[in-house]
């Protein structure tokens, strides 16, 4: 096996506990460049604490977790942004008021701090961005569109644009099809292929059809340990994944 500095993403020995309980317990977890994770298992499985560690947002009782060979456990959440690692939550937080335009500007990075907002000028390179991942999200046509008077899918896809804007190395998203239409549901998987070609993708899915349209590997996690790693067709024909979650 490779040494853990191989890996974009390597975690080790995590750990977390909330009043004696583990939600995480003596967790390993690998990850590659450009790769497409996907992460099962029952609820309270420790699905959303795994990204809640990852990024920052909860901090681990013991365990390491190493981004590009760099120690994030004792990082604060704004840090670990910097280092590349962009998190989307379930419910869309975007600028319902402002056009799909300014929402993307809203979130290039040089215009995040107070200092930076005032010293931020929309040149040619910031339009181009804009341009460049509207187009990758398929909202090229809408920039001039009201945030709030799109669909929930597109919702959606722009909270995914606007992560992509600070050009993240490492971007999870937790149910990212939840409440989307049969189509917008396939758009986002092709969507979510077309992104992981030149960074890795963590996405935390309960729809398996939607699971099966990713492809590549499936984590089944279970009372916060894996209960099983592989192809979806292997992992839907694991007895342990049977047992706890998909017999249900």
């Amino acid at each position: 096996m490779s040494s853990n500095t191989d890996f974009l993403l390597a975690i080790e020995g995590l750990t977390v506990s909330f009043d004696g309980f583990k939600a995480i317990e003596g967790l390993n977890f690998y990850m590659d460049e450009s790769e497409l994770r996907v992460v099962i298992g029952p609820n309270g499985a420790g699905k959303t604490t795994l990204l809640d560690l990852i990024c920052g947002k909860t901090k681990a009782t013991e365990g390491s977790i190493k981004f590009r060979g760099k120690e994030l456990t004792q990082l604060r959440e704004h840090r670990i942004v910097w280092e590349g690692v962009g998190r989307k939550f379930q419910n869309p937080s975007i600028y319902e008021g402002l056009s799909v335009f300014d929402n993307l500007e809203a979130s290039y990075p040089e215009g995040r701090s107070v200092f930076g907002a005032l010293a931020f000028k929309r040149d040619e390179q910031v339009v181009q961005r804009i341009h460049n991942v509207a187009r990758e999200i398929q909202l090229e046509d809408r920039l001039d569109m009201e945030a709030g008077l799109l669909s929930h899918g597109q919702k959606q896809w722009l909270e995914i644009g606007m992560l992509l804007i600070q050009e993240p190395e490492l971007l999870m998203l937790d149910e990212p099809v939840a409440g989307m239409s049969a189509s917008e549901r396939q758009e986002t998987a092709t969507l979510l292929k077309r992104i992981s070609q030149g960074r890795s993708v963590i996405v935390i899915e309960h729809d398996m059809e939607f699971v099966a349209a990713l492809g590549g590997k499936v984590t089944v996690l279970h009372q916060g340990k894996i209960l099983a790693e592989g192809d979806i067709e292997t992992v839907k024909q694991n007895k342990h994944v049977i047992d706890v979650y998909l017999g249900h």
